[in-house]
């Protein structure tokens, strides 16, 4: 399932597959991909344009400013799923409203 990606500055869009995202962290209007490959990258789309892009089953906003893709769910940490441990070695906190949501995947 491949997503467009483009930089800001960029002259060519990147192309990616939806399983090297890690995770997405908002930044306002911009938002912050996380790859599988260790590399980060900012772009000039919102979390609400990339929950749109990316497949439902696979991907999970578990906080206003985060969106976690569920294969890369390494444990839940803090009891009630307060926080989600990667694979990466990331730990990404999980609003109260979502800790229903996130228990259910687990």
């Amino acid at each position: 399932f491949p997503v467009t990606i483009s930089t800001p500055n960029a002259r060519m869009p990147l192309h990616v597959a939806a399983h090297q995202i890690i995770r997405l962290e908002a930044l306002s209007n911009y938002s912050r991909v996380y790859f599988a490959n260790g590399r980060n990258m900012v772009v000039a789309k919102t979390l609400g344009w990339f929950q749109q892009q990316l497949p439902a089953d696979l991907f999970v906003r578990v906080h206003r400013s985060h969106v976690v893709n569920r294969t890369y769910v390494k444990e839940i940490t803090g009891g009630f799923g307060k926080q989600l441990v990667l694979n990466s070695g990331d730990s990404v906190l999980v609003s109260r409203r979502k800790r229903n949501l996130i228990r259910a995947i687990a």
